[in-house]
Parts: structure tokens; C-alpha cells; sequence
């Protein structure tokens, strides 16, 4: 469900643009709160944990960042559309997304899970992706450079030895609703450049420092480097994806 404003309006100027980062927490999503922050965006930080959301707030506004907090959960499209109106209604006309939510952990082999089930895999990476999308649109829009940046990970990438290292990792679920989300970049993008609103894709291919143990052979990487990846591409507005690791 979404929850109020964990913030005050104040210190928010109703001409700057809004980033509304969903899935927030250490890592990626700060790291990109922050560097959009820095370049003048006002920051609505989305997730479930309002604990987690409330320490966000706190850094970002340390940093000198307007910055709100808004509960709901990626999965529910409506609660992702409430958030969103909310957004709108307190900070004013959504300038970007960043979709750093992820699914499919739960289904680890796709031999022995409930078939009923795997459709669950699609609900953050499809679903609720999508419902932002569409609830955001009418301000994206309306906007000369709006934009939709999208995380994903390597396990959705179409590769013999990808898909080797998601079964050997049972992360079957995660590898297809990584796929489905790289596609649904692509068609967003395509649907989306008449109408000057941008949609990127940055892929990681390792593990970021400080979110995850370290495996042999995978490489670790700063956040940083990833949110100045979406940055790239967000000013750049050329190229779709890119890919770290």
C-alpha cells in the first residue's frame, strides 16, 4: 500500500524536474539518486521499507538534494499508480523514472516450480515497469526530455554461457524476468522516440561493491560508475543500453 510522504514539500522547486527512483536502496538506485541529485533534480525515492526510504532521505538531503520518500510495492500496479499520482500531487510534473525494482528470485528451477507460478517472475520486471510507465507518460511526455532508465542484470542476456552460469547460480527466475525486461526496453524505446521521451538500459554484468558476497571470476563494481553510466545515457539520448562488467 502506499504510505504518506515521508518528507516535507519544502525545499522542492516546482519548475526543477522529478526523478522517481522505484526499488530504492544501497547501491544502484542511491548512487543514481545522487548523481541526478547533484545535477539538479529533485529525487521521490519508492520502496517498501519505509525504514529504508527514511535513511535515504536523510543522506540525500546531508548532500544538499531535495529528496521525499513514498512506500509502495513494485509488484502492485496499483500501488505503483497511487505512488506515482502521489508524487505528482506533492512534488509536481515526473521529469524521469529509474526502474531499479528486480523480480524472479523466487523461482530458482524452472524444472521443479509450479508452472502456475512463473508468471509471478513478470510482475516487477513487466508489470510494474509498465504501470509507471503508462501512469507517468502524460508528464514524460510533456516534458522536452523526459525519460524512462532502466537496471537490469546480465542473466537476461540471450548467451550460452549466461545461461549456463543462471542455472548453476538457480537463478532461473531472475534470468527470465531479466530477458522480458530487456525486451520491453527495446519496445518502450521504439514506441517512445517520436515522442521525445527517452528509455535507456543499463546492464550489469557482475556484482555491486557492498551489495552482494563476491564470487570467483565475477567482477566487482562501483556504483558510481553505473549511475554516471545513466547519466551518460540520459544527456546523450542516443544509444539505448549500455552494459558494465
Amino acid at each position: 500500500m502506499v504510505g504518506s510522504c515521508s518528507a516535507e514539500r519544502e525545499g522542492f522547486d516546482a519548475v526543477a524536474k522529478t526523478i522517481v527512483v522505484v526499488g530504492f536502496g544501497p547501491g544502484v538506485s542511491s548512487a543514481v539518486a545522487e548523481r541526478f541529485g547533484a545535477e539538479g533534480f529533485s529525487v521521490a525515492l519508492v520502496a517498501r521499507s519505509q525504514e529504508r526510504l527514511s535513511d535515504g532521505v536523510r543522506q540525500l538531503k546531508a548532500k544538499g538534494v531535495a529528496a521525499a520518500a513514498f512506500t509502495a510495492d513494485a509488484a502492485d500496479p496499483s500501488s505503483i499508480r497511487a505512488a506515482f499520482a502521489k508524487i505528482r500531487s506533492e512534488l509536481g510534473k515526473i521529469g524521469a523514472i529509474h526502474w531499479n525494482a528486480f523480480s524472479g528470485q523466487a523461482t530458482g528451477d524452472l524444472l521443479t516450480v509450479d508452472p502456475a507460478t512463473v508468471k509471478d517472475v513478470f510482475d516487477v520486471a513487466v508489470v510494474g515497469l509498465l504501470s509507471a510507465v503508462q501512469e507517468a507518460l502524460p508528464d514524460l511526455r510533456a516534458t522536452t526530455d523526459g525519460a524512462i532508465l532502466v537496471t537490469n542484470g546480465a542473466y537476461g542476456e540471450l548467451n550460452p554461457l549466461v545461461d549456463g552460469f543462471a542455472v548453476a547460480s538457480k537463478a532461473e527466475g531472475v534470468a527470465l524476468a531479466n530477458a522480458a525486461k530487456a525486451k520491453l526496453v527495446g519496445l518502450l524505446a521504439a514506441r517512445l522516440k517520436e515522442d521525445g521521451v527517452f528509455v535507456g538500459e543499463v546492464t550489469i554484468a557482475g556484482v555491486v561493491k557492498g551489495t552482494g558476497p563476491k564470487s570467483p571470476g565475477v567482477p566487482t563494481i562501483e556504483s558510481a560508475s553505473i549511475a554516471d553510466a545513466f547519466w551518460t545515457l540520459y544527456q546523450n539520448r542516443s544509444a539505448n543500453r549500455a552494459r558494465i562488467g
